[in-house]
């Protein structure tokens, strides 16, 4: 069997479905790298930093390293611009959608809103409210997404830091999206592992 026998998914059976988990479980293995190829793809993308995208990706994963941090936030750092490319309006809920079946909740969270959370440095010079964040005032995980805007995002843009490349990072990213997706034992809803380990 090369293709499935339907043309409408209500016509399928179990020969073709099981034919179709077969392809889609075989293409999940490949993720991690197209997701490193992606990153390559972000130093053709907005320009006008000091630096590309993907040096800025890069420095905010290695300031992670340098803090200690743990393999979800390292990875989380790396690939918290993603969505630059392929949706710039939305360019966090992306990114942390691409990581939420395979990190802990916190990390997700936090990549998810940290477009929020950075406007607390540049919003009044572009017209928005630069205290968005505080609409998750209370919110568990507030404290980490602050932090992680500070200490790894906001700062990520100096052509003088001198960063890790991504191929000391890509064997991280293999780990992480090999995992078994939405396994509660890396999910951990509600448990808060610190950024930095001193």
């Amino acid at each position: 069997m090369e293709k499935v026998k339907f043309t409408a998914m209500k016509d399928g059976d179990k020969e073709d479905y099981d034919f179709l988990t077969h392809h889609e479980v075989a293409h999940t293995k490949g993720t991690a790298d197209r997701l490193l190829a992606a990153l390559v793809e972000l130093d053709e993308g907005l320009s006008g930093y000091q630096i590309s995208r993907l040096g800025h990706s890069l420095q905010a994963a290695t300031r992670a390293e340098r803090d200690g941090a743990d393999t979800d936030w390292i990875v989380a750092a790396l690939l918290h611009d993603i969505g630059d490319i392929y949706a710039p309006y939305n360019h966090d809920e992306y990114a942390a959608t691409i990581l939420r079946p395979f990190v802990r909740e916190q990390v997700s969270w936090v990549v998810e809103k940290h477009g929020d959370f950075q406007l607390v440095y540049y919003g009044e010079h572009v017209g928005a409210n630069p205290n968005k964040r505080d609409t998750y005032a209370g919110h568990p995980y507030f404290d980490d997404c602050a932090t992680f805007c500070e200490r790894w995002d906001q700062n990520s843009f100096d052509p003088a830091y001198e960063h890790l490349p991504l191929d000391h990072f890509a064997a991280r990213v293999r780990d992480v999206f090999a995992r078994t997706p939405y396994d509660p034992n890396v999910i951990q809803a509600g448990v808060r592992v610190p950024l930095e380990t001193p």
